[in-house]
């Protein structure tokens, strides 16, 4: 990729639409713009001022292609912090293709995923925190999920990482002070000083990691299998929990034979919901596939809605089911609650003892409002439900935070241990490079690129 090209892509999703939009960016954005778009008040694109639009027509050898909209962003203000110009055509997908091809024969070349977003990174408009922010934006399933990437995006971990960055650059700087002029004795004072700072970065660095479970979940949704033999009220469940009929009901087993795969906004928690088939024994060879899956489901998910009728005695296929769950994350729901119980908690107490058991009815809506609370509470454990912003999303953020929090702790380890302020520099340099390959001041070019290709054209 070549900083200084003027890039073009379609910035709106595919299919046809209302509007659809052309981006292009670079030093000569305008230029190649002003070669394919004629305003209808006459004149030149390229004369027309920064947040200004222009009504007229995208032209090829003296034919109109279609008429547009055309938005001017001169740098520094936009964006990627180059000149930008936004083509508003027909949302079409043969037309937008066309006025592609037009900015790539006047001068633009395709843009790479995530190009525009990485050259607002790389021109200091974004950190990388920022960065990865917007496809978090895009892509969020629920209310919760939108307010952590929003809260990224505001900069709120990105602030408090360089926030941390700057205590220890302030350390670094009196220690070597302190190294500088050894006859000034200012040496154990300032060790005891960096001491107490480094132990509340140390704190500070422990509640981001704790945040890392959540942020996690509401980023990528929660995995969740519902589980049970046949007829226990998998299907009913996964529609209540859509708000919608998404699976077939009936009363006859095995009626689900392959896993439906869907996301539902549990209290703000995206779940990513396996309906799976029944788990019982049959000589039908595709059902039999699909209660292989079942099982493999338990082990794979990270939340186990487990479903057993109440309603009737303790089936073979429910004490195999249990045998699977002995060393699971698993929910214990007790279904059909409006009718005569057979099953009751104290036995599940006994059988998977530590679990919770809830008592639920799909068809008058028991207890579904008590199993959101009990979702919500075990993916927020401690932490406060509205302070998403601060959440940590990605796993590569959380794999730095915990090196960075250990190499913070060997800070202290090497005071403790009574070595000279060099040494305690170096370790705080580590801290602080590390802390650096999060917000991008410290990062490689290969991870940097590496981040930018999972965008999405046209971001």
């Amino acid at each position: 990729m070549q900083q200084g090209d003027t890039i073009s892509a379609i910035a709106t999703p595919r299919g046809e639409g209302g509007i659809g939009i052309i981006r292009i960016s670079g030093e000569n954005a305008v230029k190649t713009a002003a070669e394919l778009f004629v305003p209808e008040r006459g004149g030149s694109l390229e004369d027309i001022g920064s947040y200004h639009a222009a009504y007229g027509k995208i032209m090829e050898n003296g034919r109109m292609v279609d008429e547009a909209l055309a938005l001017i962003m001169r740098a520094p203000h936009s964006y990627t912090k180059e000149d930008v110009v936004e083509l508003q055509c027909h949302g079409g997908s043969f037309v937008l293709r066309r006025v592609l091809e037009l900015t790539f024969q006047h001068g633009a070349r395709p843009a790479e995923p995530g190009e525009f977003t990485k050259r607002a990174f790389l021109n200091g408009r974004l950190d990388l925190t920022q960065a990865q922010a917007v496809m978090d934006l895009i892509e969020a399933k629920t209310d919760s999920s939108l307010r952590m990437a929003a809260g990224h995006l505001e900069g709120m971990v990105s602030s408090e990482i360089k926030g941390v960055r700057h205590d220890i650059l302030e350390m670094i700087a009196h220690l070597e002070a302190s190294i500088d002029f050894p006859e000034d004795d200012i040496d154990d004072v300032v060790i005891d000083e960096v001491r107490t700072r480094v132990s509340g970065i140390c704190e500070k660095l422990e509640r981001l990691v704790r945040t890392a479970h959540t942020g996690k979940i509401l980023r990528e949704g929660l995995e969740t299998a519902i589980i049970g033999r046949p007829n226990v009220g998998k299907s009913s469940l996964l529609n209540a929990l859509l708000h919608e009929e998404r699976a077939i009901v009936t009363d006859i087993p095995g009626t689900t034979r392959d896993s439906i795969e869907e996301y539902a906004n549990v209290g703000g928690v995206p779940l990513h919901i396996i309906d799976t088939a029944g788990i019982r024994a049959t000589e039908d060879r595709v059902e039999q596939m699909g209660v292989e899956r079942s099982k493999g489901y338990i082990e794979k998910a990270s939340l186990v809605l487990v479903l057993f009728d109440a309603s009737s005695a303790l089936q073979d296929e429910d004490r195999e089911i249990i045998e699977l769950l002995k060393d699971k994350e698993a929910l214990i729901l007790l279904t059909k609650e409006d009718l005569k119980a057979e099953l009751g908690r104290e036995l599940f107490n006994e059988l998977l003892p530590g679990k919770t058991v809830l008592s639920i009815s799909t068809k008058s809506g028991f207890g579904l409002e008590a199993l959101e609370k009990e979702i919500v509470s075990r993916v927020y454990g401690e932490e406060a439900i509205d302070q998403e912003g601060c959440f940590v999303a990605s796993a590569r953020e959380a794999h730095l935070l915990r090196k960075a929090l250990e190499d913070s702790k060997a800070v202290l380890d090497t005071i403790e241990n009574g070595m000279s302020a060099d040494f305690v520099v170096i370790d705080l340099r580590t801290v602080w490079e590390k802390l650096g390959e999060i917000t991008g001041e410290t990062v490689g070019e290969d991870i940097i690129d590496e981040i930018f290709r999972r965008f999405c054209l046209g971001k």
